[in-house]
């Protein structure tokens, strides 16, 4: 078993900051890729930003130049720096991971339960 654990999320004024942490554990031979979704009740997820193993960031358009995606190879943890908040970066941000469990040779993605992140204006 593959857990994903968020923290972090709560209520900011916009213009405000937040940083999300992730922590994976479980039954893990390796980790790739990192990243953040987030979602809007009724809505598709919408990714934030991915990392790779190797630092390697990639961020949406909206995400662009006011959040920073990082992780720890060694702790099994991902974390975004959220900055310049705005109204509507609200929604449940869900931290992803594609991992090779113990006893595998493939990936597989796992989600975590997600944290709510709310801007007010």
């Amino acid at each position: 078993q593959v857990q994903l654990v968020e923290s972090g999320g709560g209520l900011v004024q916009a213009g405000g900051s937040l940083r999300l942490s992730c922590a994976a554990s479980g039954s893990i031979a390796s980790i790739y890729t990192m990243g953040w979704y987030r979602q809007d009740p009724g809505k598709q997820p919408e990714l934030v930003a991915y990392v790779s193993t190797g630092g390697v960031a990639t961020y949406a358009e909206s995400a662009k130049g006011r959040f920073t995606i990082s992780r720890d190879n060694a702790k099994n943890t991902c974390s975004l720096q959220m900055n310049s908040l705005k109204p509507e970066d609200t929604a449940v941000y869900v931290c992803n991971a594609d991992v090779i469990p113990t006893g595998s040779t493939l990936y597989r993605g796992f989600w975590g339960q997600g944290t709510q992140v709310t801007v007010a204006s």
